[in-house]
Formats: C-alpha cells, sequence, structure tokens
C-alpha cells in the first residue's frame, strides 16, 4: 500500500525538537507532516528537566543556547496566557561555589556571559544565602544568571505543534505513525505505506540511530526524581559549579547536584549521567549518589516526601554540540538531533536554524559549528 501525500517537509518526531521545528517552517509557508507513532513530547521531552539555560562550555554552545533563551522570552512576552501554558518562570540560574576555587570559575563565568550581554551577577556567601537559606552552610558563593528559566517540557512540545498546525490551516498535519527508514524522496512506514517530500528532517533523538547507520550518537542516560509540593522551599535552579564537569564527561558514571523549583511547588532533583546505558530501569545505587549528593547542598531535602523518580535517555554527539543542518550525503536530509541534555533550550534556535537553511535564509547566529558533516563522512 502506498500513500501519495506529498509535502514540503516531514519531521520525523514528535518531541519539542521536532515541535519546534514544525512551528517554523510551517510560519515559513511549508506544507509538512510531523511524524510521531507515541504521545507529543512523551519521550526524551517528558523525561527531562524543562531547564531554559545558558551554557558556555565552548563558543557555538553559548551562542546556540543564548539566541534560543532570546527566543523562549519572546515567544511567552506577548501572550501571558501562553507563558502560563508553557508554565514558563524566569526564576535564574544559582551555579554554586562551594570554596575559593569555584568562587575564580564563577568569576571567569560571569566574565564570559557578561561579554555577551547575559544579565548575571556575582554573589558573595551572603547574599548567596538571602538568595536560598537551604543552602548548607560554608559555602563561598555563587553566580546567579538572571534570565534563565524553565518550562513544563511535554505541554511546550504540544503548544510548538499547535502552533505548527495553526500557521497554515490543513498544510500541516500530524501523522501518527512509525519510520520504518528513509527512502528516495520521503520515508517508508512500518505499517508498509510511503509519504512523499521535498525535505526530509530526522529530529527523533536517540532513535534517529536507527535510520541512518553512520550517525554516532550515544545513550546517556539520567535520572530524575520529583517531590509532593513545597511551595517556596527554593526559588532558583540551583547548580553545582561541578556540574559543568560533570555533564561534558565523555565516559563513566556521574553525578552532579541539580534542584529546581517547579511553579506547582514540587522540587526537581537531578542530575546523573550513565554512558551507553539502554535500559530504562532505575539504578538504585545511582539515585541514591544523586540523592546523597543534592542533600549534601540542601540537607533540609531529606525532610522532603519524594513521589516519583523515572529515567530518560539524552543523545549525545562526540563533541557535546547537536547535529543541525543537511545530511553529507544522503540527498534533502536534514540533521536536528543529538542536543544531549539540552534540547529543551536550545529547541526553539535549533528550529529556526534548520529553517533558515531549508528556505536559504540568512541565520542569526554561525551554522557551521553544528553541521553533521563535521562527523558523518561523504559517502
Amino acid at each position: 500500500m502506498t500513500k501519495q501525500e506529498s509535502y514540503d517537509v516531514i519531521i520525523i518526531g514528535g518531541g519539542i525538537i521536532g515541535c519546534a521545528c514544525a512551528a517554523a517552517l510551517a510560519k515559513a509557508g511549508l506544507k509538512l507532516c510531523l511524524i510521531e507513532p507515541g504521545s507529543i513530547g512523551g519521550g526524551a521531552t517528558a523525561a527531562g528537566m524543562g531547564h531554559l539555560v545558558v551554557m558556555d562550555d565552548n563558543p557555538a554552545e553559548l551562542a546556540l543556547s543564548s539566541y534560543s533563551l532570546k527566543l523562549w522570552r519572546e515567544l511567552v512576552s506577548d501572550d501571558v496566557r501562553l507563558s502560563n501554558k508553557h508554565e514558563y518562570s524566569q526564576c535564574g540560574t544559582i551555579w554554586v561555589a562551594a570554596d575559593e576555587e569555584e568562587m575564580a570559575a564563577a568569576q571567569a563565568k560571569l566574565n564570559i556571559l557578561q561579554a555577551h550581554g547575559i544579565a548575571s551577577e556575582l554573589l558573595s556567601a551572603k547574599q548567596l544565602y538571602q538568595h536560598e537559606p537551604e543552602l548548607r552552610p560554608g559555602l563561598a558563593g555563587g553566580l546567579l544568571v538572571k534570565q534563565d528559566a524553565l518550562v513544563y517540557p511535554p505541554k511546550s512540545a504540544k503548544i510548538l505543534l499547535d502552533i505548527a498546525l495553526a500557521a497554515k490551516p490543513g498544510k500541516a498535519v500530524h501523522h501518527r505513525g512509525s519510520v520504518s527508514k528513509l527512502i528516495d524522496g520521503g520515508v517508508a512506514l512500518s505499517d508498509g505505506s510511503q509519504i512523499f517530500a521535498k525535505h526530509v528532517v530526522v529530529a527523533n533523538g536517540i532513535a534517529s540511530r536507527q535510520l541512518i547507520e553512520d550517525l554516532p550518537l550515544r545513550y546517556k542516560k539520567g535520572h530524575l526524581l520529583i517531590t509532593d509540593r513545597y511551595p517556596n522551599f527554593i526559588r532558583h535552579q540551583l547548580v553545582e559549579l561541578g556540574y559543568i564537569k560533570s555533564a561534558h564527561a565523555s565516559d563513566g558514571d556521574s553525578v552532579a547536584f541539580n534542584l529546581q523549583p517547579r511553579p506547582t511547588g514540587q522540587v526537581f532533583i537531578g542530575s546523573s549521567r550513565q554512558f551507553d546505558v539502554t535500559h530504562k530501569e532505575i539504578d538504585s545505587d545511582i539515585l541514591s549518589k544523586m540523592l546523597a549528593q543534592a542533600i549534601s547542598y540542601v540537607p533540609a531535602l531529606a525532610n522532603l516526601k519524594a513521589i516519583r523518580a523515572w529515567t530518560g535517555f539524552r543523545a549525545a554527539t562526540p563533541d557535546g554540540l547537536p547535529y543541525i543542518g543537511p545530511h553529507p550525503s544522503l540527498k534533502n536530509v536534514w540533521m536536528a538531533t543529538g542536543h544531549e541534555g539540552l534540547g529543551i533550550t536550545t529547541s526553539l534556535a535549533t528550529a529556526e536554524i534548520l529553517k533558515d537553511q531549508i528556505c536559504q535564509q540568512t541565520s542569526k547566529i554561525a551554522i557551521a559549528p553544528y553541521w553533521p558533516s563535521r562527523d558523518l563522512q561523504q559517502h
């Protein structure tokens, strides 16, 4: 059986990256079909914390994350109701410094962020405890990044898809199906049908390895835990400065202190990383280490009631930057995958960059660092 539908663009994947791409491309006037077998925003998107954070490990990461946060602010600033639907909260991030060595790292981070116009402030120990009194005594201070924010990722994915569906009524569709392989000029579905398009966007995270054999993505498993409601227990996203070392490790298991205040009053507790682990089961040893690390920074956490823990899979590239752009040897196939732990943050910028390339427009930031050709070979 062959379906005769033909589109400008097929998007594979209904997570926040795929839905953001759908919104951007639909607003550009393209006829598109987003294909997702499960619930919208139900995979890695649903497993994430929803932290919108400027990261500055390298210039390309800083450019992508800061550009995307600007787009997030623009998206929610025009409509308070839309902001509420996303559960958007500009809580800011405090990077917590345990000692003077980490205060020096905070100062270096401040210099970089301020040089790029990102609102941030160095906090003394006294100021740190004024902001977050539940932190353990004896910390040196921290860095407040004021415009970092958070959303509820599954809702945001659904809202972005709704924007796509409303942008050009009848020109954007959501197809509930599973892509089995890429074919010349489109995709084949697991039910034997085919859908055709001028462009195909692969945006289904770690599952994109099943469609593109030479894609060097690695599983990076993470654990999260959420508590019952404790309003104002903390007020900012709290992250240890050692998190950067953990987040960019290239092997092994690691945990880091990462705490988030949800608008519901609940507290999100992270984070952990395990390379090449592909099962979803909770690793009690890793979860225990993650919680112990969190409690070491916020001792009163030990008194809170946890209601759920779960795992998810980040898609990690060799250099930590996502693939955004054309596959070097598959004609009219575009990549939007490999975002690791920054998919929620960088979804809107990814979509704009991809839209610019497909529509042959100039992007607001340099796009070469994200091109898949840096890792994928021309055949």
